[in-house]
């Protein structure tokens, strides 16, 4: 089933119009997309590894993805958790980082950050996504991100970590 997306003002308000993935979203709409990372008690972060077939092959991330039609903001994360990764998150323990309207992508951007305890073992990695995950610390991301082993969309590193 193809993903449908809300689209949205410059004004993030909704328009009550929607397009399908990988149709051109018209001049002057946007659509909302979410970061999620997620933090452990021992100040890691959770990042994954995109599949060779994907945009920006092997990279590492964070999870994210198009928030779908009738979602809100948290509510997009939450479930992209769930399919990247096969982990439910508690939505008491997000935050909304920041929020910011990226004319060039056409989309609305929200960077949340989750608290929980997960091991590697437990995750269920979609397959057609994500190859492996890993625990990082902050300076391991951070070179990660000098060597360009990260997504090249993953910027705002000191207000995230």
């Amino acid at each position: 089933m193809r993903e449908q997306w809300d689209l949205y003002t410059n004004h993030r308000m909704k328009t009550g119009r929607t397009i399908y993935r990988g149709e051109s979203i018209p001049d002057g709409y946007y659509h909302q997309v979410v970061s999620v990372w997620i933090k452990n008690s021992k100040d890691e972060y959770l990042l994954s590894q995109r599949h060779p077939s994907k945009n920006h092959p092997l990279r590492w991330e964070c999870t994210g993805g198009s928030v779908i039609c009738g979602e809100t903001s948290l509510q997009g994360a939450i479930r992209e958790v769930k399919e990247e990764l096969g982990v439910r998150l508690d939505s008491k323990k997000g935050t909304l980082l920041y929020r910011v309207r990226r004319n060039h992508l056409k989309d609305f951007y929200d960077v949340w950050m989750f608290t929980a305890d997960i091991s590697i073992d437990d995750l269920q990695l979609e397959q057609s996504e994500v190859i492996d995950a890993q625990w990082l610390n902050k300076a391991e991301i951070i070179s990660m991100y000098n060597n360009n082993q990260l997504h090249p969309l993953i910027n705002n590193l000191d207000e995230i970590l």
